[in-house]
């Protein structure tokens, strides 16, 4: 099984930047949407952004602006956060779903479909 840890939140001044990590392991030699999506209190699980492993092309929800920014380096993928806003507040969570190609992580991310087979424990980002 795929095993994912974030790491880097926590709290910031508005304006700030944060740099999330997510080491992966346990993944097959196959291509996989890994992505970062975020809840904010009561609120139900959304995408951030989605990346496929095989190409490293990267797919944002057509509702994010461009202060966020996904990218992969081996076993690590990345969320750079930039500009942060109090209504950035929310847990972040990293997750994977294995995939034949990119079409797939693309469909995903502008459909709302969330169901990730693998999930980390979150990190909490707060921005005051």
């Amino acid at each position: 099984d795929v095993q994912l840890v974030e790491s880097g939140g926590g709290s910031v001044q508005a304006g700030g930047s944060l740099r999330l990590s997510c080491a992966v392991s346990g993944y097959r030699n196959t291509g996989y949407c890994m992505g970062w999506f975020r809840q904010i209190q009561g609120n139900e699980r959304e995408y951030v952004a989605t990346i496929w492993t095989a190409s490293g092309r990267a797919y944002y929800p057509d509702y994010k602006k461009g202060r966020l920014t996904i990218s992969r380096e081996g076993a690590k993928l990345y969320l750079q956060m930039n500009n942060l806003q109090p209504e950035d507040t929310a847990r972040y969570y990293c997750a994977a779903y294995a995939a034949r190609d990119g079409s797939v992580c693309e469909y995903k991310i502008h459909t709302g479909q969330t169901d990730y087979t693998y999930w980390g424990q979150g990190t909490q980002v707060t921005v005051s």
